[in-house]
């Protein structure tokens, strides 16, 4: 059966019917699809028996009085074709993940860098797999901006009614796919939503948003290392760095300054964020009382959230990547976490939780008890990094598969453990570890010259680890359930399903992925006292 991908994140399950767009007809020389604007035509890939549609708008462009603006939808009208045959340009973003694309799933990158161009995204390879089990998807990558361009925050932004761009960027791009899909030979009633790091906190806010309205754009969701509950404050200040950047720009003194930045030259505007640390990192996504309602936290306890089932899970290591450098004692901790802004009530308490004590369950599990970290990492290291990873990304991810299972909804758990061939032995299994796995990237596409290739001289373990891992993606997408797959029992040692998440304290497991194993299920109660208690601060300390 012929698979579609275009780029526009969802992955979508076909119709019953044969898919709407046409291969290679006689007028035209690629695919194509009949939308609501006009008709495109896109180009067929016979390597994957895939026809892909890449570069279609879905918002006007956001230049001129749209700039730092909520987006408009995409309305022009058109007779005849137009092709779709090359990637657009990527959002402005800031940091690696933006070498070796134009400027510029849902895409991660902590709201700063990223795009669906990126080459380690290319959906072609998960499309495919779900050809080979007999349960054919469509996948679709979308941009959104990122940083200032799609976040931009004070006083003035606020007053004039516009607020995290970005993410109703992602928005208008789902409406979008629930009215056109279905040229493309898509279901609307089956998209999942899908998404890594902030792609994961992104479709968290989706899940969330207007305060939990179900707006019937998608029917299921996937989170990778990111969920729900956000990962960074809700309600912290960006005045500062607004009022940084338009005395920059020269825009402090004009009467009205948002008004002033929006028709300011790309290049100026550019130069400007990207010279100041604290524009460029400053704006994220942020309470403003309409799509981003309240504390994530607060609705998760009143159920204030689409009703859909959920894959949600974090890797082993999460924390080595953000953990703070060249901490050797409890003190030194302590005084990392103050700097945080964290209370040193708190800090002293999440010191007595993660203490530098190698008999507790801490990350880098791979190192034996007895390894001292070089002091380019600090002794402390290892308690520093475990916190730091639950904080982040583990207790958020207990937390949603508790809520989910508690309002009675199905929801399956993962913990990733296997270290790819970019990793040394102090990145274990970090962030970011299982994206080539879970969509299928054998090659390691868009991995170099960045990083090497994931399963390079890996055993062939590892590529069956992508085999199970990706098939249990397609098949929830599919079917809203990962184990609704013929071969799994190959691949997963037997017999060894992965079970929902449950209410009572034996029901609470997470299915672990890992390549040296067979992959087995285990119980999700480990650093429980730690985890605890950076959730009961949650909206006291974190998301403020």
């Amino acid at each position: 059966m012929k698979a579609v991908q275009w780029m526009l994140t969802a992955l979508v399950g076909t119709t019953s019917a044969a898919p709407a767009s046409s291969h290679g007809d006689r007028q035209h020389d690629g695919p194509v699809a009949h939308v609501k604007n006009g008709t495109y035509v896109g180009r067929h890939l016979d390597s994957y028996n895939q026809d892909v549609f890449l570069g279609i708008p879905f918002a006007e462009p956001p230049v001129g009085d749209l700039r730092f603006s909520n987006p408009v939808h995409f309305d022009a009208h058109w007779t005849g074709v137009r092709e779709v045959k090359e990637y657009g340009p990527a959002c402005v973003g800031y940091g690696a993940a933006q070498i070796g694309y134009d400027v510029i799933w849902i895409f991660g990158g902590a709201f700063v860098q990223g795009s669906g161009v990126d080459r380690r995204y290319n959906m072609s390879f998960m499309v495919d797999r779900s050809v080979g089990i007999g349960q054919p998807i469509m996948a679709v990558t979308l941009n959104y901006r990122l940083g200032a361009w799609g976040f931009l925050g004070s006083e003035e932004v606020t007053a004039s009614g516009q607020s995290n761009f970005g993410l109703r960027d992602q928005r208008l791009a789902l409406a979008w796919i629930q009215e056109n899909i279905a040229a493309f030979g898509g279901d609307p009633s089956k998209v999942t939503i899908f998404g890594q790091s902030a792609g994961a906190a992104s479709v968290g806010f989706h899940l969330l948003a207007f305060d939990g309205r179900d707006d019937g754009l998608f029917r299921s969701a996937i989170m990778q290392s990111g969920g729900p509950l956000a990962l960074s404050s809700l309600t912290s200040p960006t005045q500062a760095a607004y009022d940084n950047l338009t005395a920059t720009i020269g825009c402090s003194s004009n009467g009205d300054s948002l008004a002033c930045l929006k028709p300011t030259p790309y290049e100026v505007l550019n130069e400007a964020i990207n010279s100041s640390a604290l524009v460029r990192g400053a704006f994220g996504p942020k309470i403003d009382g309409d799509f981003i309602a309240r504390y994530s936290s607060q609705q998760l306890a009143d159920e204030a959230f689409v009703h859909v089932p959920i894959i949600i899970g974090a890797n082993s290591d999460e924390g080595t990547a953000y953990a703070p450098l060249n901490l050797n004692t409890t003190a030194d901790f302590i005084a990392s976490l103050t700097s945080g802004d964290i209370p040193s009530d708190l800090a002293e308490r999440l010191a007595e939780l993660y203490p530098d004590d190698p008999t507790l369950p801490l990350e880098l599990a791979n190192l034996p008890n007895n390894f001292v970290p070089n002091a380019s990492y600090g002794a402390y290291f290892r308690p520093a990094a475990t916190y730091t990873g639950d904080r982040t990304f583990i207790a958020g991810r207990r937390l949603a598969a508790q809520t989910w299972a508690g309002a009675g909804l199905p929801v399956w758990s993962y913990r990733f453990n296997a270290i790819p061939a970019w990793a040394n032995q102090m990145d274990g299994v970090a962030h970011f570890s299982e994206v080539a796995f879970s969509m299928y990237n054998i090659e390691g596409l868009g991995y170099e010259p960045v990083r090497k290739p994931p399963f390079e001289a890996k055993p062939e373990s590892y590529t069956e680890l992508a085999e199970l891992m990706s098939g249990d993606w397609v098949s929830f997408v599919a079917s809203t359930d990962p184990n609704a797959w013929h071969g799994r029992r190959f691949l997963s040692g037997g017999e060894v399903a992965w079970p929902a998440y449950a209410t009572e304290d034996e029901g609470k497991v997470n299915y672990v992925y890992d390549a040296n194993m067979t992959s087995f299920v285990e119980k999700d109660d480990w650093r429980r006292v730690g985890i605890d208690a950076i959730l009961s601060a949650s909206v006291d300390v974190y998301e403020r």
